[in-house]
């Protein structure tokens, strides 16, 4: 009987397949707490248990983020130990409301299955859903991931290459929130005077701020949410790969992204939705994040007169300020830029 846990290769995984992961986790207020100092994240709803109570929740809800972390962490173990790297997120879809005190558990599905033309690895796809201990969905979304061969002559597998939808739809969006009172909504208090109404399609907004990223965080972070990556902790090991040294969560990156936007998307409380993500390029420790943000699309929610929906798309970049707006230009991306992510968010009207 083998005892420890060598991670899934390439060739273990089949379409259908389904894992459910092990630890659930109970979020508390000191997970909360420490996700706001690894990020410095200030919007007013998750910071305030008095904001949210007077515009119509029960408490400050857990920031939507640390939500998709602790989810996403569940599931490496299974899915993504012998992982090279996370590539891409599509379908994410925030489905319930989570409260310190919720305890979080998560189940996959291998939707997708595609070898390297090198046969040393492979691309898996899964979708993953996130329950309450109640076992209501907060959370679904699906990514794809390369992960090593643990025998390289294993024959491939059928390529099966899900069709992923481009954005979700308006009417998918809002179930994770309340109707909420926004009369009750102070933007002296929020940080921001602009209103879903104020924004426009095609809008640009530098978001200024930088944040460095330490060794120490962003391992305290991964740690914080059970992600047991390989290529995230081991110098060991890593010192002797690719790039000499450990990798930066890709999810570490998000969260410092959506930090960083509250500088220009200050009222926008909540993500709804993540259409699509590619993490275009590595970071490491003791480089500096900036991001930028296009408004792609704005939409009320149906039967919804409390908030509306923005649809962004958020590009991050390393040791590259963004009041030029670095991006791509035509198939190819600034050497500069880490992160690509295409998301809903809703703010209130």
């Amino acid at each position: 009987m083998n005892k420890t846990n060598k991670g899934n290769f390439f060739e273990d995984f089949r379409i259908g397949q389904v894992i459910r992961h092990a630890t659930p986790r109970t979020v508390t207020v000191g997970d909360v707490s420490l996700y706001s100092a690894l990020y410095g994240t200030r919007f007013a709803v998750q910071s305030a248990d008095s904001f949210a109570q007077a515009i119509g929740y029960p408490c400050a809800p857990v920031d939507d983020l640390l939500v998709f972390h602790v989810v996403f962490g569940k599931t490496v173990p299974d899915i993504s130990l012998n992982a090279v790297a996370n590539l891409g997120y599509a379908g994410g879809r925030f489905l319930a409301p989570v409260y310190p005190g919720d305890t979080l558990t998560a189940v996959s599905e291998v939707i997708g299955l595609r070898e390297n033309s090198n046969g040393k690895s492979g691309v898996v796809y899964v979708r993953s859903t996130g329950f309450n201990q109640d076992g209501i969905e907060v959370l679904d979304y699906v990514r794809w991931v390369m992960v090593r061969k643990g025998d390289v002559n294993a024959p491939a597998p059928e390529t099966v290459v899900p069709t992923l939808p481009a954005a979700l739809a308006p009417d998918a969006l809002g179930s994770a929130v309340p109707v909420l009172d926004v009369a009750n909504w102070r933007n002296d208090l929020s940080g921001s005077t602009a209103r879903w109404g104020d924004y426009e399609v095609g809008e640009r907004i530098d978001h200024v701020d930088g944040m460095t990223v330490e060794e120490a965080e962003h391992m305290l972070a991964t740690r914080l949410y059970q992600n047991t990556a390989k290529v995230h902790f081991n110098q060991f090991t890593e010192g002797q790969g690719r790039f000499g040294r450990r990798l930066i969560y890709g999810g570490h990156v998000i969260s410092l992204a959506r930090a960083l936007s509250f500088n220009g998307l200050g009222n926008a409380f909540q993500v709804a939705a993540i259409n699509g993500g590619r993490h275009v390029s590595p970071l490491f420790a003791g480089l500096t994040v900036h991001a930028w943000s296009e408004i792609l699309d704005t939409q009320p929610l149906p039967g919804r007169e409390d908030v509306g929906a923005l649809r962004v798309r958020t590009i991050a970049t390393k040791d590259q300020p963004t009041s030029n707006f670095p991006g791509k230009i035509n198939d190819e991306y600034d050497p500069s830029v880490i992160l690509d992510l295409d998301y809903w968010v809703l703010i209130p009207r």
